[in-house]
């Protein structure tokens, strides 16, 4: 414990040097707009900023790109919770209950307490790296293709969980989403699926042009359908008092933030992880827990807290196997990777020995960054709720603007901004007839990762399916994918088939 201290002491003394901390803000600032502004991400805003980090010293460069991955994440949930536009894919759950309690007039609360979780995430996550990191690293070593796959098909359960409605529709949802997913050019063969001889469709669609079609444009349309202000989110108060979490709100958030913010941080060390699954497995756990899951989808607080814990400390989590063994979590993860190398570091096992100054500097300065965003955010919660005081009609302006601009950014092509708003009109077909489009959006995102890591397996296991039970992690994860698909149906029929004695003889009574 006390060499873990005062490696943290050399730590601090890199982190809090006057450049470090200018470049640890500039991070922050960069990724909480990167967050906020939909059709951006930190994966391209990092790779867009790579030249500028060889000019900095290389502890500086990781603390600039490491403050702009968990720095999104921050400024992801912005969007989600007032406009109802994921900023990040790990943000998409934060748009269910942020974006009613917006709805109701707390957008304020959905705001204080998504930064709050995450600033206490991520210190979680800090001390977790600091006291844990390198022991633990090997975990990500036991993960091949075959655990990977496991892994991906229990978020494709947790997913089967989210939204309201008959699960048969969300199965709808999941299996359109595994369909776009399959758009482009298939990687293993070369051949081309549902491409049409369109060009534009060989790489697929991107996550950005789904997630704002499907959320941001169609949410416009139900806007405008409506003809007035009734469904839009309300901006109660004007003092920042008034609109920060209150003592309730903390008290029901305090054990979804604990639980979400040690579920992320296992998580993100997990090749396949990461922010994304750590979210929607936090989401699903809370409802679960819960003594009132009817209140969840409808504005619940611990539906915003327990994800954005967990998507925050997700992310943080997944530098452990990056500095501890070289192995990247995730594409931003590869990204920073690319950065080390270029700067002449060899991410892996020796790293600690060879460079400690950068990888307990780059630790000390988390503290510091999540320290940052928290007091950058919470102060202009009021401004960001005062933006729900626009009128409608230009609001709806403002959203189709930047989702446009957005869209076009991506790879300067009309056809994505074309496909954009023809998900938006998908999307507001779906919501019209009773479908959540959530589980759409997370299976598309997923579907790429699990078709991949699949044929990897099966190839490792020559066409054998049986690999998948070869391994106890993945037989592990597929056992609880199992329980967690089929539980609630199986205690459905417990429960009829208890009712059932008591209904056939109540009526039958005679004297």
């Amino acid at each position: 414990m006390m060499e873990i201290l005062n490696n943290l002491v050399m730590g601090f003394g890199v982190a809090l040097t006057p450049t470090n901390l200018l470049i640890a803000l500039v991070g922050c600032l960069v990724g909480t707009a990167v967050g906020v502004l939909p059709g951006l991400g930190p994966t391209a805003t990092i790779s867009l900023l790579l030249p500028i980090s060889v000019y900095l010293d290389r502890t500086s460069a990781l603390i600039l790109l490491s403050g702009i991955y968990y720095g999104a994440m921050y400024g992801g949930s912005i969007t989600s919770i007032l406009v109802k536009i994921p900023g990040e894919a790990a943000s998409v759950i934060t748009c269910i209950d942020g974006y009613q309690m917006a709805r109701r007039g707390r957008a304020g609360a959905a705001l204080g307490i998504s930064a709050l979780a995450s600033f206490a995430a991520g210190i979680v996550a800090t001390i977790g790296i600091a006291a844990l990191g390198p022991t633990i690293a090997g975990l990500a070593l036991m993960f091949g293709p075959v655990e990977k796959s496991a892994l991906l098909i229990l978020g494709f359960a947790l997913v089967l969980g989210i939204g309201d409605g008959p699960k048969i529709r969300a199965l709808a949802m999941i299996g359109f989403g595994l369909l776009l997913a399959t758009v482009g050019v298939d990687l293993v063969s070369g051949e081309e699926r549902f491409v049409f001889d369109v060009p534009a469709l060989r790489d697929g669609f991107g996550i950005a042009i789904v997630a704002m079609g499907l959320f941001g444009i169609s949410e416009v349309l139900l806007m405008a359908e409506g003809g007035d202000e009734a469904g839009r989110p309300m901006a109660y108060g004007r003092r920042l008092s008034d609109l920060l979490p209150n003592g309730d709100d903390i008290r029901q958030a305090a054990g979804p933030v604990a639980r979400g913010s040690l579920l992320g941080f296992f998580l993100g060390l997990l090749p396949g992880g990461g922010a994304l699954i750590s979210s929607f497995a936090s989401y699903m756990m809370e409802r679960r827990l819960s003594k009132t899951p009817e209140r969840f989808g409808q504005g619940a607080i611990e539906g915003v807290a327990g994800p954005e814990a967990a998507n925050n400390a997700g992310a943080q989590a997944s530098f452990i196997p990056l500095l501890c063994l070289g192995i990247p979590a995730n594409a931003v993860i590869g990204v920073i990777m690319g950065a080390l190398l270029m700067a002449g570091v060899t991410p892996g096992p020796r790293l600690i020995v060879e460079h400690p100054d950068l990888f307990w500097g780059v630790i000390a300065s988390m503290f510091v960054g999540n320290l940052m965003l928290v007091v950058l955010n919470v102060p202009l919660v009021g401004l960001f709720v005062a933006l729900l005081r626009v009128p409608a009609a230009v609001m709806a302006v403002l959203i189709v603007f930047f989702c446009v601009i957005g869209a076009y950014s991506l790879n300067n092509s009309l056809f994505d901004v074309g496909a954009m708003l023809c998900f938006g009109i998908l999307g507001y077909g779906l919501r019209r007839g009773g479908f959540d489009v959530a589980p759409l959006l997370l299976a598309f995102v997923l579907g790429g990762m699990l078709e991949q890591n699949l044929r990897q397996g099966l190839i490792i296991g020559y066409g054998d399916a049986r690999v998948f039970l070869s391994s106890p992690i993945s037989a592990a994860f597929l056992a609880l994918a199992v329980v967690v698909a089929l539980g609630p149906v199986l205690l459905a029929l417990a429960k009829r088939g208890r009712r059932s004695p008591d209904t056939a003889s109540s009526p039958g009574r005679s004297d």
